[in-house]
């Protein structure tokens, strides 16, 4: 199959409870806009043949505004696990599946589309943002890893089929604030404080 052929899917993670944040994360303003339009502005569309949404409520409908395939996670305490089931159960007829968190409020869509071109180029490999050396998140998956990324239990998520696979990875460096992800009030002041 050729590389443009190949159909990569997009699994937006933004069912979380926010436990260490206290509150509506995705709610919350950076430089007046919420986290969740930053996550979602930094998909790029047109990489991907679908994208899917996995969160609850306000997410949800904001998402389907924005014209997003979405799918309520109506038990979020049973962990990460069941995010990425769920979106990836919309999506096994792709041949790769990229996850992305919806708290990384300075990823850039520029640097999602490299890592999916990154992965075309090696459709094999599992393909994750990286800043020196340290793995971090997006990552993308090919579609024979799909029955691990299914069988996730608890409050694990893709990191434990990537130490399975550490062989396969490849990574993309990016800056370290593209990498950054919200956890607390604090971190999301800082934010915005620079």
């Amino acid at each position: 199959m050729a590389r443009k052929e190949l159909r990569i899917g997009c699994v937006v993670m933004a069912a979380g409870r926010s436990l260490r944040f206290g509150g509506d994360k995705l709610g919350a303003l950076l430089e007046g806009e919420t986290l969740l339009e930053r996550a979602l502005d930094a998909v790029p569309e047109s990489e991907f043949c679908r994208v899917v949404v996995v969160g609850r409520g306000a997410v949800l409908e904001r998402a389907a505004e924005r014209g997003f395939e979405t799918v309520e996670n109506d038990r979020p305490e049973e962990g990460l696990s069941r995010t990425v089931r769920l979106g990836l159960e919309r999506l096994l007829d792709c041949d790769g599946v990229l996850f992305q968190v919806a708290d990384q409020p300075r990823l850039r869509r520029e640097t999602v589309a490299a890592l999916a071109a990154l992965w075309r180029e090696h459709p094999d490999k599992i393909v994750g943002l990286s800043c020196r050396g340290i793995r971090g998140n997006p990552c993308l998956f090919p579609r024979r890893l799909f029955r691990e990324l299914l069988q996730l239990e608890g409050d694990t998520g893709g990191g434990k089929v990537i130490r399975a696979h550490t062989e396969e990875l490849l990574t993309l460096e990016a800056p370290a604030e593209e990498l950054l992800d919200v956890d607390d009030r604090e971190t999301l002041a800082r934010l915005e404080r620079e």
